[in-house]
C-alpha cells in the first residue's frame, strides 16, 4: 500500500471511528439499556423458571446459556448499521463524493467502511459481555476462537452493511434490512434455543441454513468451549462469506453501484 493510499485509508477509518464515539448517547446507550433488560426479563425471570440447558455434553444456567447469542445479536447489527449508515448517510448528502474524488482506490474506501464498522461491532460485543458479567459468571474457555468469530462475524456484517448502504434508496430501507433481515436470523439462529432442541424436520433443516447458527454457536464455543456445529468448519465458511462480501463491495464501488446517477 502506497503512502499515499495508507494516508486515505487511515484518515477515512478514523473519521468513521469518531463519527460513533463522539455520539455514544446513539451509539452505546442504546445497547446497554436493551441487554440490561435482555438479562433481566430472559436471564432472571425467565431463567428462574427454564433452570439449566444441557449443551453439547454441557450443563450450563439458561443466562449463561443465552449470553453468547446477545453478544452476536449486539455485534453485527451495531456493524451493519454503522457501514449502511454512513454510506448512505454519506450518499444523501452528497460528501462521499470527496472520497470518491480522491487519490483512493476504492478498495481502500472499503476496507476504511468495512473496518471501522467492525470496531463499533467489536465495542459493542465487549460492553454486552461485560453487562453479562453482572448477572452470570461465564468465563473465556476458549480465547483464540472468541476473539477469531467475533473479528469475522463484524467483519462479515460490516461488509454486508456497505452493500446495504449501497443498494437503500431512502431511510425506511435502512430500518427494514435491520429490523426484518439481520434480527429475524439472529433470534431463529438458536440464541434462546439449542439446535437439538428441535424436532427433527424440515424446521431444524431450514434453522441449520441460517448462518446465524454457526456465529452464535462460533461464540458460544470461546465463552463456554462447547458447541453443536464444528468450530473449525464454522469459521472456514464465515471467513469466505467475508473474503466474498469484501469483493463485491469493491466491485459495487468500482462500478459506480448506487453511487452515480
Amino acid at each position: 500500500m502506497s503512502n499515499v493510499g495508507l494516508t486515505g485509508f487511515v484518515t477515512l477509518t478514523r473519521r468513521e471511528i469518531l463519527r460513533f464515539l463522539r455520539r455514544p448517547r446513539n451509539t452505546f446507550v442504546p445497547p446497554f439499556v436493551t441487554n440490561v433488560l435482555y438479562f433481566a426479563v430472559f436471564g432472571v425471570v425467565l431463567g428462574e423458571r427454564v433452570g439449566t440447558m444441557q449443551f453439547d455434553g454441557l450443563t450450563v444456567e439458561y443466562i449463561t446459556f443465552i449470553l453468547p447469542g446477545l453478544v452476536v445479536l449486539g455485534a453485527i447489527s451495531n456493524a451493519f448499521e454503522n457501514s449502511s449508515f454512513s454510506i448512505f448517510h454519506g450518499r444523501w448528502n452528497r460528501y462521499i463524493e470527496e472520497a470518491l474524488t480522491s487519490p483512493m482506490s476504492y478498495s481502500r474506501m472499503v476496507a476504511a467502511y468495512i473496518v471501522s464498522g467492525a470496531v463499533r461491532g467489536l465495542l459493542v460485543g465487549a460492553l454486552i459481555a461485560v453487562i453479562g458479567t453482572f448477572f452470570t459468571s461465564v468465563g473465556v474457555a476458549k480465547p483464540f476462537y472468541l476473539l477469531a468469530f467475533a473479528l469475522v462475524i463484524t467483519l462479515l456484517f460490516s461488509s454486508i452493511g456497505v452493500v446495504g448502504g449501497l443498494w437503500a434508496e431512502d431511510w425506511d430501507n435502512l430500518t427494514m434490512m435491520n429490523q426484518f433481515l439481520v434480527r429475524p436470523l439472529v433470534f431463529f439462529g438458536g440464541v434462546f434455543y439449542t439446535v437439538n432442541s428441535l424436532p427433527e424436520g424440515i424446521f431444524r433443516d431450514i434453522t441449520l441454513l441460517n448462518p446465524m447458527v454457526y456465529m452464535v454457536n462460533g461464540i458460544r464455543y470461546g465463552f463456554l468451549g462447547a458447541s453443536e456445529v464444528n468450530p473449525n468448519l464454522s469459521l472456514a465458511v464465515l471467513s469466505g462469506l467475508t473474503v466474498a462480501f469484501m469483493l463485491v463491495d469493491a466491485y459495487l464501488f468500482r462500478r459506480g453501484y448506487g453511487l452515480t446517477d
